[in-house]
Formats: structure tokens, C-alpha cells, sequence
């Protein structure tokens, strides 16, 4: 199958059905939306010819979900790997073909595409083009909805049918639906200036504190130190440019070291580390030590409480957490919901419960008086506040909180997708769950998920003490290399 490329918007006749280019691929059986969109590598998973077939279909079923008439406008962001622009010409391509204008917002973060499609009246969704904290082959697409929101797996779903040729539109069949004219797709990437308004509004001045920032050679380059040197800060950057061949490469959220060294060499008071897409972000305190996101939920949550703004004393966070982080919090009245590993999962529960705090350990915050997304820049400013009002510093206030309990997590490869699904049915390997369980009683825990967004399966355990924690995650990783094998 040949895959033109040509701007959609230099087509003059409109279409009188869908053309042979939108007939449903050769797909792999296993499920293509994971916990935070489509995600892999780049040329073998997620191709052109897939991202222009995802961006036909989903803008079908966006203008078919769509209960009110609409300009039908996506905004389109993209990180800066160098897979990111060929794809996003794709999935314009096939958004365009759709009937939708597509909105280029060019290299910003996936916050700022989800802030700039909520605040925009005639938008139908958003995408970003990112594989988040994954290495730099990989790539992915992530979907909004109109109100910036993850898009509902029922909708993903919808997509992924219709990709397989299974879809049944509200409006009749799928493949002989009437197509309009090929819409508009044009640079926009002046909308990120409101994202980086809305940031910045309900924040005080930070004058006086200096944060380094790892960038991890991604999509928060630009927007990040912006933010912080509006707000007065002043700002030391590492990995400041855009670099498709080092995005997440030993940097960023997953790789704090050299922040870590560079806040101490400085005599910085805070320093910040993002992802890829800048959508989760790690902090380095005045000593170098690491503050993830159990810590920012528990200072961010327990000064939201003191101010009367946190309601029912309620964070939201993931089975992930630390059981020192709950235990402290619900020590001092608070309540504490565990949801599912993943952002949509923490965001859907804070949705239904009204919370206004929730994330995950690995640096997904969601605050909705501030943000309609998860976003590592939003967290920064916030706890970069924080720390300025309470006249202490970062490492005082992580002693005064709470102490983690020993926790490993480690990452057993199954490149089988029919085998990651299936661990739970192995016999063998709930046995060693339990066996490790009953030995640990209420002194740890043990949690093993298939990732939804690399090939592995993830151990993690859980105790009071190191010692346990060590001879029990040997026991689970052998016992989960085997069940793989």
C-alpha cells in the first residue's frame, strides 16, 4: 500500500466514499490502545500507514460520538523524537481525510495539548504524537477528548474497531459513508503561549529560588524554563535542546542522577526532572535526594488541607504508592483511594469522587483547580510555591513528612503479548505470589502487573525492611522468568 503524503488541504474535490486507503490494515491480534494510547517502536508497531488510518477512523468516530454540531478542530502536539513529525504528517493526513482541521501546535508538551483543546471552543479532541519516558525508537499517540480529558476506553475502543473493519457508526456502514471535503491543517504553535498563561496565573512569584531543570531533551525545551523565568526563578537547564536520538536517554524522570549532582554542585533549593513529554516530572531536594510523587502528593495534598481546598481530606493515587506514604496519611485523617496503574484510572475516580488531588509515584500529578491533565511543569510551580511559603526548605519539609517503605520494582521481559496477558492463570506463579504474601503478612506487600506500555511484566515488593524486600523480589523475578520462558 502506497501512502501519500501530499497536504491534505490542497485537495479541491470532495470524496464520494471512503477510498480504498482507509480498508482496514493487517493489524496484530493483540490490542493496539494500552494504558496511555498506542505506543511502540517506531517502523515495526506504529508506522505512517497505521497513524494515517488511526487519525481517518478516529476522526470519524469523534464526529460520530460529537452530540452537538462542531468545527471539528484536533490540536496536534508532538515530542521530539525523530519519528514524531513523519507520523504527525500521517495522522494529519488521515484526521484531514476525516473531515477534522487539524490544529499543528509543533513541539509542546502533552499537558499543553490538553489545556489548549479544553480551552478551545470549536475543538472536537486532541493528540499527541509521544512515547512519553520510552526510549527514542519508540513512539506513540495518545487521544483527548473536548475537555482535555484521556479519551474514554469506549471510544478507543470504537477506534481500534473500526481499524479492523468491525465498527458500526451511529449513522450507518462504516465503509460507505459520505466524506467531505479535505479540511484545513496548519501551524498554530502560538497556542502553547496560552498553556504557558494558564500555568503561570494563579501562581505567585518565585523570586528568590533557584531549580535546575532537566529536560531530557524533549518536549518541555521551551515551555518549562519559560514558565519558571516568568515567574522570577532563576533557572539552570540540562538537556535544554530538542534531540530526537536522546530523548529519556539517561536524563529525565527515569534518570534523575545528574540533576541530582548538578542541584548540589549549584546550590540550587529545588531541582525538577521531566519525561519525554513532560507530562510527569521527579524533584530533587536541596540535598540531591529524590522526591517523587508519593512525596509531592503527601506536601501538595497536606498544604491543600490546611487551606480547606482538598475536599474530604481525599488524595487518589495507584496500587504503585507506598504503604509509608498511606499509612501517614491516613494517620493524620486523610483519606487514601488506590486505583489501578495508569493516569486515566487515577483521573476517572478523582472525576466520580470530586477529589482535587490525585497521581501516581512515578510523577503523574492531576489537580483540576490547576490543570486538566497530568502535568510535570503544573507540579513544579505548585511545589516550587510550596516550598517558598512554608520558609523551609525542600529536604525539611520531605523529613517532616513521612518514611518510605523498602520498595524494589523490577522489569521481566515477555515479549510474548499472549503470555503477559496470562500470568494471572499460571499456577505455579500464584503460588509463589501467595507463599511470598503469607511470609510478609501486614509487614509488605507484593504487586506483579503486565505493563500497558512496554513488553514486560513488572514485580514489586513491598516491606518493612530491606532484607525482606530483596530475598522476596529474587524469589517472585526467577519465578516470573520461568513462567516466561
Amino acid at each position: 500500500m502506497i501512502l501519500s503524503l501530499t497536504p491534505p488541504n490542497l485537495q479541491q474535490e470532495p470524496i464520494d466514499e471512503v477510498p480504498s486507503l482507509w480498508s482496514p490494515l493487517e493489524l496484530p491480534s493483540d490490542r493496539l490502545f494500552g494504558t496511555d494510547g498506542i505506543r511502540g517502536h517506531y517502523g515495526e508497531r506504529l508506522t505512517p500507514a497505521l497513524a494515517a488510518q488511526v487519525g481517518f477512523w478516529a476522526g470519524r468516530v469523534l464526529l460520530d460520538a460529537a452530540s452537538e454540531a462542531t468545527d471539528a478542530q484536533i490540536m496536534l502536539g508532538r515530542d521530539s523524537r525523530n519519528s514524531g513529525e513523519v507520523l504527525a504528517t500521517a495522522l494529519a493526513a488521515g484526521l484531514t481525510a476525516a473531515g477534522c482541521e487539524v490544529l499543528d501546535l509543533g513541539l509542546c508538551p502533552t499537558p499543553a495539548v490538553a489545556c489548549i483543546t479544553q480551552k478551545t471552543a470549536q475543538a472536537l479532541g486532541g493528540v499527541m504524537i509521544s512515547a512519553s519516558h520510552n526510549p527514542p525508537q519508540d513512539n506513540g499517540i495518545k487521544f483527548f477528548d473536548r475537555d482535555g480529558a484521556k479519551l474514554s476506553v469506549d471510544l478507543q475502543q470504537q477506534i481500534e474497531a473500526a481499524l479492523r473493519g468491525a465498527w458500526q457508526p451511529s449513522t450507518g456502514d462504516a465503509h460507505v459513508m459520505p466524506l467531505p471535503q479535505w479540511a484545513k491543517y496548519t501551524s498554530h504553535s502560538a497556542l502553547v503561549e496560552d498553556y504557558l498563561t494558564a500555568l503561570c496565573a494563579p501562581l505567585p512569584s518565585l523570586a528568590g529560588l533557584t531549580v535546575v531543570l532537566d529536560l531530557a531533551w524533549g518536549a518541555a525545551v521551551h515551555t518549562a524554563p519559560a514558565a519558571f523565568r516568568r515567574l522570577g526563578a532563576r533557572v539552570h537547564c540540562l538537556h535544554e535542546r530538542p534531540d530526537g536520538d536522546r530523548i529519556n536517554v539517561n536524563c529525565g524522570s527515569t534518570h534523575p542522577e545528574a540533576l541530582s549532582a548538578a542541584v548540589v554542585e549549584l546550590g540550587a533549593d529545588l531541582g525538577f526532572a521531566f519525561d519525554g513529554d513532560a507530562d510527569r516530572v521527579i524533584a530533587i531536594d536541596n540535598q540531591g535526594r529524590v522526591v517523587d510523587g508519593d512525596y509531592i502528593l503527601y506536601l501538595w495534598g497536606t498544604a491543600l488541607r490546611q487551606s480547606g481546598q482538598l475536599p474530604d481530606n481525599t488524595i487518589v493515587t495507584t496500587v504503585m504508592a507506598n504503604l509509608g506514604f498511606e499509612r501517614a496519611w491516613q494517620a493524620q485523617g486523610g483519606t487514601f483511594l488506590r486505583t489501578k496503574v495508569g493516569d486515566q484510572y487515577v483521573q476517572a475516580a478523582m472525576t466520580e469522587r470530586g477529589s482535587q488531588l490525585g497521581g501516581e509515584q512515578s510523577g503523574h500529578i492531576l489537580c483540576p483547580r490547576h490543570g486538566v491533565s497530568g502535568d510535570g511543569t503544573m507540579t513544579a510551580l505548585h511545589l516550587s510555591a510550596l516550598v517558598q511559603r512554608s520558609g523551609q526548605s525542600l529536604a525539611a519539609l520531605v523529613d517532616q513528612s513521612f518514611c518510605t517503605y523498602p520498595q524494589v520494582l523490577k522489569n521481566v521481559r515477555v515479549d510474548c503479548s499472549d503470555r503477559r496477558r496470562a500470568w494471572q492463570q499460571d499456577s505455579d506463579l500464584q503460588t509463589a505470589i501467595a507463599t511470598a504474601e503469607a511470609a510478609m503478612g501486614d509487614e509488605g506487600r507484593v504487586l506483579i502487573r503486565a505493563s500497558g506500555t512496554e513488553p514486560v511484566i513488572r514485580v514489586m515488593v513491598e516491606a518493612a525492611s530491606a532484607e525482606l524486600v530483596d530475598y522476596w523480589t529474587a524469589q517472585l523475578v526467577a519465578a516470573v522468568e520461568e513462567y516466561a520462558s
